[in-house]
Parts: C-alpha cells; structure tokens; sequence
C-alpha cells in the first residue's frame, strides 16, 4: 500500500497577520514621513484662511521702468492675430533682464497702443505694461506678505505646474496615511473599545455641523 501523500502545510494565520502587520505599519510611517511637514503647513494655512478677515494685510507696491532697446522693440510693431499673445520670445528676455520680471509664456493683452502682461503670483500680483511705439516698461508688484502667500500656496493659487502635482502627491500620501491608519485601528481595535466611538464622531460631528448650523 501507497503511503498517503502529505498535504501541503498550510501557513499560520499568525505569520499572515504578523506580514500584513508590519506592511501597513511600513506603509504608514512612510506616508507620514512624505506628508509630515505638508500636514503641518496645510493645517496651519487652514487656520489662517479660516481667520482670513482678522488678519491686517499691509499691501507693499513698487513700481518700476526700463526702455528697450530699439531693435528689440520693433518686435512689437507687428501686431500678433490673437489678441492674448504672449510677447515674442526676445522682447520677453530683454524684459526679464531689465526688470526681473518674466513675462515669457504668459498670455498678453495687446492693443494699438500697450502690450499688457498680468502676472500674477503666490501672496501678490504683478504685472508688466509696454508701449509699443517708444518700447517703455512699466512694471508693478503687489506683495502682500507671508501670510497671503502661505495661504495661497495651500488654493495653489498661481503656484505653478510643479506645486500643481505638488499638491495631487500630497494628497495621495494623506489618503495613504488615513487609509493605513484606518486598518491599524481595525487591528488593534478589540483591545481599545473607544475606537470605533472616536472614529464615528469623527464622521457623525462635522457631518451634523453641515446639516444643521451652515446656512
């Protein structure tokens, strides 16, 4: 007679857990590694905006002024067909070298008798005006202080493509953080019984809030 063939073992539910267990904990260091500091900035900057009206702002505007030079204005004689052309590539490096603002790439508003480039930016504003026929700079900031400009890096208000995905990696380490964090209180739920209260006020607090004391 055949010896009946050994069944494969099966692997403990312990060691299953314990490997799960150490991921979720790898995984949630991690995501709050990633998203520590950007936590912080976009708690605070969320208190802030919340007292948005409370804080003075004391607006500091210069101005300035630059001509250029008259080979490179002559660019500008040729009107464009679209009305909200950016300027032509060496008109806006010769503004970026007289002035230190750079106007490449931004759309314009061009008239008979000015080009006007707004340029917008985290905490201020800014803009850039140029005669067409004298080739005269114009130019103004608006900066309205490190407030404002915390603030809207947290709207990513004219912040630019690299704080754009900024913000999308961001917020993709939060989820990971909420989401692992949501496991481990799973896990480790029989042995603390206040977490499931904990977590449906949580849900139950602002969702009450919202449907009866916003108006």
């Amino acid at each position: 007679m055949h010896a009946p063939a050994a069944r494969p073992q099966r692997r403990p539910k312990r060691r299953i857990s314990a490997f799960w267990l150490k991921q979720l904990h790898t995984w949630h260091w991690v995501s709050a590694a990633v998203s520590l500091v950007g936590m912080v900035l976009f708690a605070i900057t969320g208190i802030t905006l919340n007292h948005a009206a409370s804080i003075a702002a004391d607006p500091r505007v210069t101005q300035g002024g630059a001509t250029l030079p008259p080979p490179v204005a002559r660019a500008l004689v040729p009107a464009p067909k679209a009305t909200d052309a950016p300027l032509p590539p060496r008109v806006a490096d010769a503004v970026a070298a007289a002035t230190g603002l750079n106007p490449a790439g931004k759309p314009g508003e061009w008239s008979d008798a000015e080009v006007y480039v707004a340029l917008p930016r985290p905490g201020g504003d800014g803009w850039v005006s140029i005669d067409r026929a004298t080739g005269r700079v114009t130019t103004e900031i608006t900066d309205r202080g490190w407030i404002s400009y915390l603030n809207d890096l947290h709207k990513g208000r004219n912040s630019g493509t690299a704080w754009f995905w900024f913000i999308d990696v961001f917020a993709g380490a939060c989820i990971l953080f909420t989401l692992t964090g949501l496991l481990l209180l799973q896990l480790h739920a029989r042995h603390r019984p206040s977490t499931w209260p904990l977590v449906g006020a949580g849900l139950v607090i602002p969702a009450l809030i919202a449907l009866f004391l916003i108006h």
